[in-house]
């Protein structure tokens, strides 16, 4: 007789004999309806006890830690920021109480094709139209400027949300600039499997904007963006919100590989070009980055005058980058 049957003879008679403590009772280790039990489970039984013996004595536990939940204070219900609207104001930002500007009015314009393309009544039918990056070719352009301020004027839309995406994971500004928490965020729901959007997503007191910041960062941030798992998030970010205008900032397409990688999940992209400081080759050389998005919307920024006005003007203002 083998040892595994000789086990679960023995098992079965002090079973039967009522023997067993309640601790080591068999009726919890095996199937009720087994009247003897069967060699695999016999070994599953060893095996716990061993491992429960084992800790009893003081013997280290082999079985991997399971990775813990998220403080309650970064659960995404909790979070929630007050952006200082004053401030903004001051720097040139477009906000819910701004008055009548040249800026809001500039925005106005600029955002309504893109709302039109996201919402699906533009002439182009792309994947994840209402997923939009905010790029230019250099640092300096003012291209955090025309995110934050696309995001505040898409806000104040009567039929549409906005969730901007800090993806300028290398210098990520969002955070300063709007006081967000730095963390969960766009890198963190790649590379942790116990957070969910809902989790990195801050809640702001602009009623119809959202943000996820950057997250924590990794070296291997440009790797990160261009995985499946990224791929699998934007889709979600595309469909579970669909009824959002998602704006990523993005970093500059000739300064850093990462915003070329974005470019290839997005459906519209907005480059910022600088009056009278971006060259034409610059242009050039960012254009042919991105040349797989269907949809790539060209703005001027930093001009110091235009012939359209307030009211036709495409141009806008801030020393942001």
């Amino acid at each position: 007789m083998s040892l595994i049957e000789q086990a679960a003879k023995r098992l079965e008679e002090l079973r039967r004999a009522g023997a067993t403590s309640p601790e080591e009772s068999p009726s919890s280790e095996f199937p009720e309806s087994a009247d003897t039990p069967t060699p695999e489970a016999v070994v599953h039984a060893l095996d716990a006890r061993a491992l429960s013996v084992g800790l009893r004595h003081g013997a280290p536990d082999s079985r991997p830690e399971p990775r813990g939940e998220l403080p309650a204070s970064l659960k995404g219900p909790a979070r929630r920021a007050e952006i200082d609207l004053a401030q903004l104001s001051v720097r040139g930002y477009i906000t819910p109480d701004t008055t009548k500007s040249q800026t809001a009015d500039e925005f106005r314009v600029i955002k309504r094709p893109i709302i039109r393309n996201a919402v699906g009544k533009g002439s182009a039918k792309t994947r994840n139209r209402n997923l939009v990056m905010v790029t230019s070719a250099l640092p300096g352009e003012g291209k955090t400027f025309t995110a934050v301020n696309l995001a505040m004027s898409v806000a104040m839309e009567l039929d549409n949300t906005v969730l901007l995406v800090d993806g300028d994971v290398a210098h990520p500004t969002l955070p300063g600039l709007l006081g967000i928490p730095t963390e969960p965020g766009l890198l963190d729901l790649l590379t942790r499997d116990n957070i969910d959007v809902a989790d990195a997503l801050v809640r702001t007191n602009v009623a119809k904007l959202s943000v996820i910041p950057a997250g924590a960062r990794q070296r291997r941030s440009t790797e990160l963006l261009a995985s499946e798992q990224m791929a699998a998030l934007l889709r979600e970010l595309a469909s579970r919100y669909s009824d959002r205008i998602i704006i990523f900032d993005s970093p500059p397409l000739l300064a850093t590989t990462e915003a070329r990688v974005l470019a290839t999940h997005m459906g519209q992209i907005v480059m910022v070009v600088a009056a009278d400081a971006t060259t034409q080759h610059a242009v050039n050389a960012a254009l042919a980055t991105i040349e797989s998005c269907e949809i790539v919307l060209m703005m001027l920024n930093k001009a110091s005058r235009t012939d359209v006005g307030s009211y036709y003007g495409y141009y806008s203002y801030g020393d942001e980058k």
